[in-house]
């Protein structure tokens, strides 16, 4: 490695080498600023250009969007490695003897000439990721450089430099590539553009038909992959995901505001971030379901249940004949002809929708066929008066009539005998009864829809019609998803493709998931493969370790974590030890401690507690003077949080507040608490007077 701190004539150099890349540094920020220029001239000349209709929209579209972007670009250092190609005498390569600077996007200082940063995505920038003393791939030295912390993209602010010669056999760990993974970190999550490691970047840079899940342990990078992919999928086939879209869903508002400033930091934006609740919701969340009730309404058997509900209206032993007015003469359409078209459609499995209104054309295909027969062919306006007749649109309410998702789930929630024939060898008796609504006048009467039903009406929706769907989804967390939620996904994603990520040890909902096999099916991608990441690089070795004790209870077939970190620090502390305080005083003055003591670090504050704890412990920190704002409120260096919605989250330091309360919450208890031990990335602190869970050693 070479740094500026070396001595004697190495000094110089490195010195002069250190000017000449923020030499460098300031010709790219001149560079974006012109880029930046440009773009807002040619919106201007573009808005004024005269051009049809619809080219002006597309042009006016994209001039818009390339404008928006690079003013929307953060303020940050514009380059954070370079690669030098060794010469032709000792590699062969097309890039022999040139020299790449890599960074968030491509900057140049005019169309057409060289760039002055390359952008990490371009297929040459993957040997900064993947290229080693092993496999040079043509790289003399790979340089890494140090950033002084939260820079704006100041030369000034860039400190350093670390050479690493591969063509010499250099295997000596990057001291700055440490440090930034380490590095505390404040506010919402960063990219990792800087630190990608080899078997991240395979997976980030997968095609963009592939399908594929990660089962990531804590700290392993699962999130940050899923969304680097979703940016390289957006710079290798932008005309394609514009076209279908791209969706990154997250298990909770939190987690989105954690995560929003990832893609835009990488040039990014047209992406949507949206949580499942939020993607399916049709009406409001008004009511609760018990837990066994939802158990069952998350069932994939309630896919086939909702199917016949719905098809059961469709009554083709019901259908009268149809008779076309024509002037004087009367065309009719047999009631037998009426039931066969009716039959046949359904065999065709179409959408509820799609299919009245091919029994609507086949009826009208008779209707015309019969009278073409016998007085020649019709006009369209006689065609579209007959698509739009009364004795049509009628016949069609008798025997394939129009319905609502909510229509049909009163009826089949409400009436006892339409839920045992829709249920009938699909569901018990017992499932049958956690469904039935006891008072269903009332029920219907208010509206009040649960979680549980929210899936269910798009299950129902997504029978009478296709959902708007996407080109590619990263859902994080999937191991959270019930088989019903899978499929509500699936259905967004038909022709598409999905990044699945999650962790079997942190299923957390009563219906999680005890192996990918079966999410992947309801997900509608069976083959996709599963690639297990259990290398932690955030997740000290001590907070591992102990998370690891859990890891065994959890019954899921998932590898120990493995941390790369010899830092860190894990302290259990009894707080009614040696105390006259006992019980909850005594934990929440060890609590006040334990946060106080925190706030001499560096780093974000994280105090996490069972959900029925968290308003005792913001009473005992607002009464020690420490205003705890609500999450998301803002750039907060304390937050506190229930245990309930710090998955995907991460901290420098962790106060949890009685693990036993947390373990005892709800069924799998010992699955969030794994959670919740593993959030830290630098310092965990247990503070506890209830006995441990068995699991966890107890240093008194």
């Amino acid at each position: 490695m070479t740094h500026p701190d070396a001595s004697g004539r190495h000094a110089l150099d490195a010195l002069d080498a250190l000017d000449r890349e923020r030499a460098h540094h300031d010709r790219c920020r001149a560079a974006l600023t012109a880029m930046t220029d440009d773009a807002n001239q040619q919106l201007v000349i573009g808005e004024n250009a005269s051009a049809s209709g619809a080219d002006a929209e597309v042009l006016g579209y994209q001039l818009r969007t390339r404008a928006a972007e690079l003013r929307a670009i953060p303020p940050g250092p514009l380059f954070f490695g370079r690669l030098d190609f060794a010469p032709e005498t000792t590699a062969t390569t097309e890039h022999a003897g040139q020299s790449y600077h890599i960074g968030r996007l491509r900057i140049t200082p005019q169309p057409g000439e060289p760039p002055l940063v390359l952008d990490w995505r371009a297929p040459i920038s993957r040997a900064f990721y993947q290229a080693g003393p092993q496999d040079p791939q043509g790289i003399a030295v790979r340089r890494r450089f140090g950033w002084r912390p939260g820079s704006a993209g100041d030369s000034t602010d860039l400190t350093g430099w670390e050479d690493e010669h591969l063509l010499a056999g250099d295997t000596r760990a990057s001291t700055l590539l440490t440090e930034e993974i380490e590095r505390p970190r404040i506010g919402p999550m960063r990219d990792i553009a800087a630190t990608i490691q080899p078997e991240q970047d395979h997976l980030v840079r997968q095609e963009l038909g592939a399908s594929l899940c990660v089962q990531g342990a804590p700290g392993t990078g699962k999130t940050a992959v899923g969304l680097h992919r979703a940016a390289y999928l957006l710079y290798a086939h932008p005309q394609r995901i514009q076209r279908s879209g791209m969706l990154v869903l997250g298990p909770h508002p939190v987690f989105l505001d954690h995560v929003r400033e990832v893609l835009p930091a990488l040039g990014e934006h047209e992406v949507r971030h949206s949580t499942l609740k939020d993607e399916i919701a049709r009406r409001p969340v008004g009511a609760q379901d018990g837990e066994e009730t939802a158990v069952v309404k998350h069932d994939v058997r309630m896919a086939g249940v909702l199917r016949r509900a719905l098809y059961a209206r469709v009554r083709p032993e019901r259908a009268d004949g149809l008779v076309v007015k024509d002037g004087s003469a009367r065309w009719r359409v047999a009631p037998e002809e009426v039931q066969h078209c009716v039959r046949v459609t359904l065999s065709e499995e179409l959408p509820y929708a799609v299919g009245r209104e091919r029994v609507r054309t086949r009826l009208v295909d008779l209707a015309q066929q019969q009278a073409e027969r016998r007085a020649g062919p019709r006009p369209s306006v006689w065609v579209q008066k007959t698509t739009r007749s009364r004795a049509l649109s009628a016949l069609l309410d008798t025997v394939w009539p129009k319905v609502s998702p909510e229509a049909v789930l009163t009826e089949l929630l409400g009436r006892r005998a339409v839920l045992e024939r829709a249920a009938d060898n699909l569901l018990s008796k017992e499932q049958q009864d956690a469904l039935h609504w006891a008072h269903p006048e009332g029920r219907a009467a208010s509206g009040r829809w649960t979680a549980a039903d929210a899936v269910l009406l798009d299950e129902l929706a997504g029978l009478i019609e296709h959902p708007r769907g996407y080109g590619h989804i990263v859902v994080d967390e999937a191991q959270d998803l019930s088989p019903m939620e899978c499929r509500a996904i699936a259905r967004r994603c038909v022709f598409g493709s999905l990044t699945v990520l999650g962790d079997l040890a942190q299923g957390t909902t009563p219906w999680a998931a005890r192996n990918w096999s079966d999410t992947l099916t309801h997900l509608g991608r069976p083959q996709a493969p599963v690639v297990v990441l259990n290398t932690g690089f955030r997740v000290p070795r001590g907070v591992a370790e102990l998370a690891n004790c859990l890891l065994k209870q959890l019954d899921v077939a998932v590898p120990p974590m493995r941390s790369l970190r010899r830092d860190g620090e894990v302290r259990i502390e009894r707080a009614d030890r040696g105390t006259a305080a006992t019980g909850s005083a005594a934990t929440m003055t060890a609590v006040v401690g334990a946060v106080r003591a925190a706030l001499l670090r560096e780093g974000s504050i994280a105090v996490i507690a069972a959900d029925a704890q968290v308003g005792l412990v913001r009473q005992a920190l607002t009464a020690a003077g420490m205003a705890v704002p609500q999450p998301g409120a803002g750039q907060e260096r304390v937050s506190l949080l229930p245990a309930s919605a710090v998955k995907g989250l991460e901290f420098d330091h962790v106060v949890v507040v009685e693990p036993a309360a947390i373990a005892r919450a709800e069924r799998r208890g010992l699955h969030r608490l794994y959670v919740v031990l593993t959030r830290a990335v630098s310092r965990l602190h247990i503070v506890h007077s209830q006995p441990l869970p068995c699991a966890l050693p107890d240093p008194s």
